[in-house]
């Protein structure tokens, strides 16, 4: 199988008139100005000088509302990406933007730049959720875009967030479930995240809104991870991208963020699904096979779930087997 790779362009707030209570992409992005025409077409070489040459490259627009700008604004951007299409050093374009700046107009240009990816914040598909996070739209807003993007013959990636103001596990779960009834093939899970200078900062420090635990984040991820993977929906990223406002802590007030989120929670799943077949075992030497791209997760971040099974074990060990896919794995005892 061929792997794929993806050019990111950050756009932070670009064209974007609202300010969820959440929301401060200069932060998340860790940029302050959009990029010029030639900045893109500099990202874009310096990417790909450094890609290898096997795989597919795509050229992704993130961080802001893209079909909220003008459609020439939008054109500017993508004909830099043009060339390298025509060439076949890209294969096509991604984009991310709000579900209230879908129409026809919009996606009959993006037909003609290759654009094969539409992402649309969803972030919930509950009304009072999205109301509390002051999103300015609706969950048959989303139904609405979806389905045009669809139908224009687009893939539809649809994000999600956990733990705004009024979320629940149930109500996060519930997103999901419309999420993959909408048809998307591709999602994003972000836990929500307290940044400076934004609402939701004084709602923290007013006690008005209390953001999940990083316990709470992993294991409520973790059933989502589970119920897109059963369903075919692609999970691009689990987390937000650790940018130094975050990592050093100056952005960040509070909520659940660690630079290896998704290691968590595989580490989380792992655990289950070993705990679930050792819990009754009674000997001294183990030895766990797994699918050569789970042993990272299946040993856990920082050997976590390697260390708790030697609480109970003399000896663990893990070993990788090309036989097993998925979630299989076999284990070997010594009495």
């Amino acid at each position: 199988m061929k792997k794929f790779y993806t050019i990111p362009i950050f756009i932070p707030e670009k064209a974007c008139p609202f300010r969820c209570i959440y929301c401060n992409q200069y932060t998340i992005t860790n940029k302050i100005k959009s990029p010029t025409v030639q900045e893109v077409k500099q990202i874009i070489d310096t990417y790909l000088n450094t890609f290898p040459t096997q795989g597919i490259k795509k050229l992704g627009f993130f961080g802001g509302s893209f079909t909220g700008m003008s459609i020439d604004e939008q054109n500017k951007y993508m004909d830099v990406a043009l060339p390298y299409i025509e060439k076949g050093e890209i294969k096509s374009l991604m984009l991310s933007t709000r579900p209230d700046y879908i129409s026809e107009e919009i996606l009959d240009n993006l037909k003609k730049y290759k654009v094969e990816t539409i992402e649309l914040g969803a972030q919930s598909l509950d009304d009072d959720v999205l109301s509390k996070s002051k999103r300015g739209h609706t969950a048959k807003d989303v139904e609405k875009a979806a389905k045009m993007i669809l139908k224009s013959g687009f893939k539809l990636g649809l994000q999600m967030m956990i733990g705004l103001p009024g979320d629940s596990f149930e109500k996060s779960m519930k997103t999901a479930q419309e999420i993959i009834k909408l048809g998307a093939s591709v999602t994003r899970i972000y836990p929500t995240l307290v940044i400076k200078d934004t609402p939701l900062e004084l709602m923290y420090k007013s006690g008005e809104y209390t953001p999940l635990s990083l316990e709470q984040a992993v294991d409520w991820s973790k059933h989502l991870l589970k119920l897109f993977e059963e369903n075919y929906v692609t999970i691009l990223r689990m987390g937000l991208h650790p940018s130094e406002g975050l990592i050093d802590g100056s952005s960040l007030v509070a909520g659940p963020f660690h630079v290896s989120f998704k290691e968590l929670v595989m580490t989380s799943l792992w655990k289950d699904l070993l705990e679930s077949k050792l819990e009754k075992l009674v000997v001294k030497k183990l030895v766990i096979e797994v699918p050569p791209q789970a042993i990272n997760a299946a040993i856990g971040y920082n050997s976590a779930n390697k260390k708790e099974l030697l609480k109970k074990f003399n000896s663990v060990s893990f070993k990788a087997n090309g036989k097993l896919a998925d979630y299989e794995f076999n284990i070997d005892i010594e009495a």
